[in-house]
């Protein structure tokens, strides 16, 4: 190809961007897949706070449920703080919110108590929640001393992910949304925050599953049935035993 056919397709490139989907301008996503009709008719106003801890691949994924939890509360009750160690001079009042006597860490420990075992004389709590993959969340809490002197509390719960569009480490995992709708139901004392604010997240995987996604069972489901792909590495050999055993205090 000569110099004079290159500069003619350069100039049958079009001058006008691309046309871009439009974008909610609530949740950013396309409006096709737009899930805030799932959101609470109104923002709801617990007495507690949620911060989540969030690791940055937690951004990069297409489906992420900490947006919806975010809209789903009144502007400040979801705080959400990036990065792989807490604090960091960039999280402006973090420092200051962890160190507080009302402030619980969500982690399954084995000092982790029930979160309804709480004291009751507490008007509010700041829920911390480590919002990342269960690898990603044990990195954090190693890398962050500050986390470890945090009362630490765990759900005791029956339910079962409705995020059946992603596959789950075991039975028992809840994604970030599930595990903070449950959460303040038990805090509160009102299961509007476990029938609201899921909305989202139902009408999201609605959506994938009428348009070809599949529905994914646990890893420890498919281990159990001998239906797992891939042969199981030690990583996810030692988080099932973990994830058991704290399931079991």
């Amino acid at each position: 190809m000569d110099e004079e056919d290159v500069w003619g397709d350069l100039s049958n490139i079009p001058a006008d961007p691309p046309v871009m989907r439009d974008l909610c301008m609530k949740c950013k996503r396309p409006s096709v897949v737009c899930w805030c009709k799932g959101l609470p008719p109104e923002r709801l106003v617990p007495r507690s706070t949620v911060i989540l801890l969030q690791h940055p691949g937690e951004e990069k994924r297409c489906l992420r449920t900490a947006p919806m939890l975010q809209l789903g509360l009144v502007e400040n009750k979801c705080l959400i703080y990036k990065g792989k160690k807490f604090p960091q001079p960039r999280h402006e009042n973090l420092e200051n919110i962890l160190t507080q006597p009302n402030t619980i860490l969500l982690y399954p420990s084995k000092a982790a108590i029930n979160i309804q075992e709480l004291d009751k004389d507490m008007s509010s709590y700041n829920l911390v929640i480590i919002d990342g993959t269960w690898p990603q969340a044990k990195a954090i809490y190693a890398s962050s001393p500050i986390l470890h002197n945090i009362k630490q509390v765990k759900l005791i719960t029956t339910n079962t992910s409705n995020y059946i569009i992603r596959t789950q480490p075991t039975e028992g995992c809840l994604s970030t949304l599930e595990t903070a709708a449950e959460a303040l139901s038990q805090l509160e004392n009102n299961p509007l925050y476990r029938e609201q604010l899921n909305g989202p997240l139902h009408m999201l995987c609605k959506y994938q599953l009428d348009n070809g996604a599949v529905t994914h069972q646990s890893k420890e489901f498919l281990l159990k049935t001998k239906t797992y792909p891939k042969l199981i590495g030690k990583r996810l050999s030692k988080l099932l035993r973990s994830t058991n055993d704290f399931g079991s205090n």
